[in-house]
């Protein structure tokens, strides 16, 4: 029986959408345990507990194909992990560590949307209509948790300790503006 290159590559997407999200785990894992604020927090142990969920449905559409998922690597994923790591400003105080931390998931739920949007295509152009649904379910909840990530991330408030302690008058305390404040998101934190 001749292999036909689009399942072949579908296959292959799962495969790699399956170590991505494997590699996650503890990403999310280790981004819980390091960010500061408690609602930053709490949208990395939500992220965890969805991305267990959406292994499983991984491995429900390798049961529906007949196939393994387990041996690939997504070498993709390990390096925006690695870069995720290399964006963490670790002497920037309690609001540049988060804002560290949001920028290295932003990165992150973007790449698992775009990949989950590949396979889906490809299951789509495949006719794996039981796996599309499943995928639709992982995509509905990445899109949903990277709106949750920039909600979080505009609501979180800090006021540096250095700023306040300068801050001699409450006219020059209007006037000092905290470090996320000044930064990339205006008003996000």
């Amino acid at each position: 029986m001749k292999s036909n290159p689009l399942e072949d590559l579908f296959h292959q997407e799962l495969r790699s959408l399956y170590s991505a999200e494997k590699q996650l785990l503890k990403a999310w894992m280790k981004m819980s345990q390091e960010a500061r604020h408690p609602k930053l927090r709490a949208v990395f142990q939500t992220r965890l507990r969805e991305t267990e969920g959406q292994i499983r449905r991984l491995e429900e559409m390798a049961s529906l194909l007949g196939k393994s998922i387990h041996s690939a690597r997504c070498v993709g994923m390990e390096q925006m992990i690695r870069e995720g790591e290399s964006l963490k400003v670790a002497d920037a105080g309690d609001a540049g560590w988060d804002a560290s931390l949001v920028a290295a998931a932003q990165h992150l739920q973007d790449y698992e949307i775009e990949r989950c949007c590949v396979a889906l295509a490809l299951a789509c152009r495949v006719g794996q209509h039981e796996i599309e649904v499943l995928l639709e379910k992982n995509l509905k909840e990445e899109k949903a948790a990277a709106v949750r990530l920039g909600k979080v991330a505009k609501t979180l408030k800090y006021r540096e300790p250095a700023v306040r302690e300068r801050a001699r008058s409450r006219r020059e305390e209007e006037m000092c503006v905290s470090f996320p404040e000044s930064l990339l998101w205006a008003g996000a934190f």
